[in-house]
């Protein structure tokens, strides 16, 4: 006699798709692509991942030898905390850099989101200006470890920010 096969009830997803795809990019890796023209002020996506100290993400991501790259999915929230997405980080890590960005990031009530701060047309690649900056003095040999490959005509050649 054939096993009779139960019947289990389907389950849908509620989530809304996100308006991108991640694939290869010019710029780095992986990139993030609109999937449709986002409008700007829509906040596209959450920043997510496990929230560590500033001390642990030195622990974590010390400062590169001379000569190597210096790469994370860190995003500073505050004073003292840091969402790293290498750890239970969601699909926004694979954003971009670029010095002429058609994204900003909005910190409020301890999230961090990515939002349009112009209209974007489908198959373009978002990008936010990471304007990262270190405890030390910004010398050519530390611009050389965080280089910027954006090819925007505004470039800085690096993804740190101007010290104030």
């Amino acid at each position: 006699m054939p096993a009779t096969k139960s019947k289990t009830a389907k389950t849908t997803k509620t989530s809304k798709r996100l308006p991108y795809d991640v694939r290869r990019s010019e710029i780095q890796g992986r990139g993030a692509f609109a999937n449709r023209k986002i409008r700007k002020g829509e906040r596209i996506v959450e920043y997510k991942g496990e929230r560590i100290t500033n001390e642990e993400s030195d622990r974590r991501y010390p400062i590169p030898a001379p000569g190597q790259r210096h790469h994370t999915f860190l995003f500073e929230l505050d004073e003292k905390t840091c969402v790293d997405a290498a750890v239970g980080g969601n699909s926004a890590r694979f954003i971009n850099h670029s010095c002429d960005p058609n994204c900003d990031t909005v910190i409020e009530n301890g999230h961090i989101y990515v939002e349009a701060n112009r209209d974007i047309e489908k198959g373009e690649e978002l990008a936010y200006d990471y304007w990262f900056i270190l405890d030390e003095p910004h010398t050519p040999a530390n611009k050389k470890l965080y280089p910027c490959r954006c090819g925007s005509k505004k470039c800085r050649g690096t993804i740190l920010g101007k010290k104030r």
